[in-house]
């Protein structure tokens, strides 16, 4: 805060520094808006860092957009060092409409870093404030309604985030009753959109198993009624195949025991090596 302020006070009427009671990343973001006067928005947490030209090269390419294009780009993970950050390709790096996104997104569970997207305002406030009453995965609640309102999304090459990711304490990493129940409340919101905009074919509901499969997974052992709820939800759209991000170990453990005792296991061997 400290080296913010100082930033503020070398550079008056560029840097703005404000602070109110804590209230959620969300409530800070929603005041932020509120705040802010530019055409365009870029969110950025305090953990991540973004290159020198990333927003001169989306302001360039939503130039000559369509009005109410959406811009994504490049973004990486690392520890300690942003030299770390190795950039790769993912099948969501390039222009999309939004409910392809979304479908990408619960298909294979590839994601875009919130920083990585720039805004035109005008089409955030149509897609309306973030959800105060959400913790985790409020990001993705609030994007999902900013890309199913955009015109369509520009992938830009060579716009950088670097995610700093492996921190302790941060939200990503919660898994506390709100926590997970946030994560409820985002999965549902997000799989009925995915729905309304896709329809119900095959792929969309398979789309959409896949997102409660997730939310089953990721719930269990912490909160074991949000789990089986969501494995109904999953089965009641038909199942899903997808497997979940797991190690060699846990998938023989999994095999022997059944993937909750694995599960189990895996979080208490983690919790104990931290």
């Amino acid at each position: 805060l400290s080296r913010a302020r100082a930033a503020a006070e070398a550079n008056p009427g560029r840097i703005r520094v404000v602070s109110q009671s804590n209230a959620g990343a969300s409530a800070a973001r929603n005041h932020a808006l509120r705040l802010a006067s530019g055409e365009f928005i870029q969110y950025l947490d305090a953990d991540d860092l973004l290159a020198p030209d990333k927003i001169a090269l989306q302001l360039a390419m939503l130039a000559e957009s369509p009005v109410d294009s959406l811009a994504s780009g490049e973004w990486a993970r690392f520890q300690t060092k942003p030299e770390e950050a190795r950039f790769l390709p993912e099948p969501n790096w390039r222009d999309l409409s939004g409910i392809e996104f979304q479908l990408i997104h619960f298909e294979h569970g590839f994601m875009m870093q919130p920083a990585a997207w720039l805004s035109p305002r005008a089409l955030l406030d149509r897609a309306g404030p973030w959800d105060e009453s959400l913790s985790l995965n409020d990001d993705g609640e609030y994007f999902c309604r900013v890309m199913l309102k955009a015109s369509g999304i520009r992938f830009c090459s060579g716009a950088r985030v670097y995610y700093r990711s492996g921190i302790a304490g941060s939200l990503s990493r919660q898994k506390s009753r709100r926590a997970l129940q946030s994560l409820w409340k985002s999965t549902e919101l997000n799989c009925e959109r995915l729905i309304t905009h896709a329809g119900t074919s095959p792929r969309a509901l398979a789309a959409a198993a896949n997102g409660w499969q997730r939310m089953m997974f990721e719930s269990w052992p912490q909160a074991p009624e949000l789990s089986r709820a969501a494995e109904k939800r999953r089965d009641s759209l038909g199942g899903s195949p997808f497997l979940m991000e797991a190690g060699p170990n846990f998938r023989v453990v999994s095999r022997l025991f059944g993937w909750r005792f694995a599960k189990r296991f895996r979080d208490l061997t983690m919790s104990l090596r931290s």
